[in-house]
Order: C-alpha cells, then structure tokens, then sequence
C-alpha cells in the first residue's frame, strides 16, 4: 500500500517538474515568448492551487481510494493531450487539467497514509515525500535526455504508461473504504477558515508561505531556460543541475525537519532562506559549470522552507476539518504564489534576466528580515 501510494506521488509531483525542463522545447515548438512560456507554468500551478481544497473536500465524500485512482487516470488522459496538442490552446488547456488532475493526489495522501498507519504516520509519510524528491530528481533530466535525442514529446510521453500503472497499483492494493461519512459529517464550514486566518501564527505562516511559493516557481520555472539560453549550456547539463537542485533538497528537507524538532521555526527558516538568497543573486555573476554546481546547491535551501513551516502550521490547526483548513491555505499560498512566473518572464522578455534573479535574490531576502523581524517561535 505504501510503494503504491508512494509511487503516485512521485509522478505526480515529479512530471509537473518536468515542464521547466522542456520549457525551450515548447517555445520553439509553438513560438511562445517567455512572458507566455511563464503564463503556462503558472497556469499549471494555479490549476493545481485550485483544487487542493475541492480534493480534500472529495476525499471525505466519495474516499480517497477512487479519489487517487482519477488523479492518475486524468493525469495520464491530459498528458496524453498535451503531446499531441496541435495549438497553443490545446496546450495550454491540457496543461490546466493535468494540473487539477494531479491536485487530487495532494491532499488524499495524507489524510489515507493517516487511516493506514495511525502509529506510524511520520514514518510513512517521509517514505512518500521522498519518493518525490527521487522523482524529481530523476525525471526532469530523464525527459530532458529524450527530449534531446528524440523528441520533446517523448519528454512528457514516457510518463503516461506510468501514471497507468500507478493508477493500478491504488487500485489493486489501497483498501476499499468501508464507510463513507454523511455529508453533514464533512460539510466545509468558511466560519471555521475566517476564524483560523485571524490567528496571529496562522497570518505568519500564509505569508512565508506565499512568498515561498513565489520565490520557488520564479526559480525553477525559468533556471533551465537560463542555463541554456543565457548560460550556452547544453539541455542535458541544464536539467541535469535541475535534477541536483531536487537530489540536495531531499537532504535539506531531512535537516530541515530535524531543526524544526529542535529549535522551532525562526532560526532554521532565516538560516535556509538566506542561503537560498546568496545563492539566486550569485546567478547574473557565475561562469562556468562548477559555480552553477554551487549556486544549485545553494538555492536548494528553499526547499526545507516549506517543511518548517508547515510542520508548524499543521501542528497549530484544530484536529476538526484540518484538512479542509489545510486545503483551503494550500489553494491560497500556491495560487498567489503560482503567479511569479509569468511575471519573471516578462522582465526576462524585456531583456531583464539577470535583473529578474536579482530581484528574486532581494526578495528572499525580504523573507528573512520579516522572519528574524516578526517571527518569535
């Protein structure tokens, strides 16, 4: 049950990853500017914000056995779209529903991994979010591989098998759901979020939460794109440091929840974010393959942000409707945040690439003036 659910999100989580990857591909394919290519990243971002709270809501109605089955069966429908899209419509239109079709996995994970292993949930739930970080350490550059020996719809192809084959791991060892509550039982209450946002820690943990999530699809969204056509290094070695940017941020989410355990929320979060800003703003300054090697390693600090501060913020939330509670903040940090790289494409589009990381650099730098500032936990 475990490898089953595992091996979801790591398609899931890890495909989504590979469109920054193949992001030069689809430009030159469908001519998209990089304010276009940015609006495609963030459509698929804001698509999958959007159905974290309907997902959730779904888990509690109709299970999360069927729910993750669709999740797979509609990812591997809208990627086969995807590479057969003969417009940028059909493109774009394919991408949004890939990313509600992943969504559905986002939050039936956690709540099935709960009804499975209610003593060892931490244990399992480690053994998942792993799993994605090998997925995304490894599939960017996989796809990256045939799109460059190829063609870039292999990139995105060789997936699609997949997906069906997780579909039918869920489907053959998840236990069915034995009762399913009534609708009263699961009704979503906007009273209980209202009162939850007037939560001092809550207010803290939505803001880092949205800026992380800006600071990170701004980053990933358009470092590929950077390496290849700024930098002149060559797809595979681009999307290889893509896949090491993931590899180093399973090792910093480990820590990175270790810290929290230890010492809370404010140092470990000021310590990851300023290592992540040293290395964004070294980005307009490097040359050659061993300072992007650094500068990767760097900026991989983002990723054990997220883990301090949700660690916390789970913890905070009132045992009724938390997962509707953490739905409905999962929809608003990535869909504000999903917003960046169109925004990052546009600046690079007038000529700003550089200045476009400066920017980024500043403001995660921002972040750790607000943490060290307002943070006391």
């Amino acid at each position: 049950m475990l490898i089953a659910i595992a091996f979801g999100w790591f398609l899931s989580i890890s495909v989504r990853m590979i469109y920054p990857s193949l992001l030069p591909y689809l430009r030159t394919a469908y001519g998209l500017s990089l304010t276009t290519a940015g609006l495609l990243l963030s459509v698929l971002w804001v698509a999958y914000g959007l159905g974290q709270l309907p997902g959730g809501l779904l888990a509690d109605r109709v299970g999360e056995r069927l729910l993750l089955i669709l999740s797979s069966l509609i990812a591997a429908g809208m990627l086969t779209l995807v590479v057969v899209a003969d417009s940028p419509v059909v493109l774009f239109v394919g991408t949004s529903l890939f990313g509600l079709g992943t969504a559905m996995y986002g939050v039936s994970r956690f709540t099935i991994l709960k009804d499975i292993y209610p003593d060892r949930l931490g244990t399992a739930t480690g053994v998942t979010m792993a799993a994605g970080d090998i997925g995304n350490a490894v599939m960017p550059p996989a796809a990256g591989i045939l799109a460059a020996t190829v063609a870039w719809q292999y990139g995105f192809s060789f997936a699609v098998p997949l997906f069906l084959l997780a579909a039918a791991g869920l489907w053959l060892f998840l236990p069915a759901r034995s009762a399913v509550p009534s609708p009263t039982d699961s009704a979503f209450d906007p009273g209980e979020i209202v009162s939850m946002l007037r939560q001092r820690v809550v207010v803290h943990a939505a803001v880092l939460l949205v800026l992380w999530e800006a600071i990170l699809q701004a980053f990933i969204g358009f470092y590929p794109t950077y390496l290849i056509d700024v930098e002149g290094l060559s797809a595979s070695v681009a999307t290889g440091l893509f896949g090491l940017f993931f590899a180093f941020g399973g090792l910093v989410k480990l820590l990175s929840g270790r810290a929290y355990d230890r010492i809370g929320v404010r140092y470990p979060l000021a310590a990851l974010m300023s290592v992540t800003a040293v290395g964004i703003a070294a980005i307009p300054f490097a040359s050659g393959l061993p300072s992007f090697v650094a500068i990767t390693v760097l900026a991989s600090g983002i990723l054990g942000s997220e883990t301090v501060v949700i660690s916390d913020l789970t913890g905070r939330l009132s045992e009724n409707s938390r997962g509707a509670k953490l739905g409905s903040l999962r929809t608003f940090y990535i869909m504000l945040g999903a917003l960046s790289p169109v925004v990052f494409g546009g600046a690079a589009d007038l000529g700003h690439f550089d200045e476009a990381f400066l920017g980024v650099a500043v403001l995660t730098g921002g972040v750790v003036l607000y943490v060290l500032y307002y943070i006391d936990y």
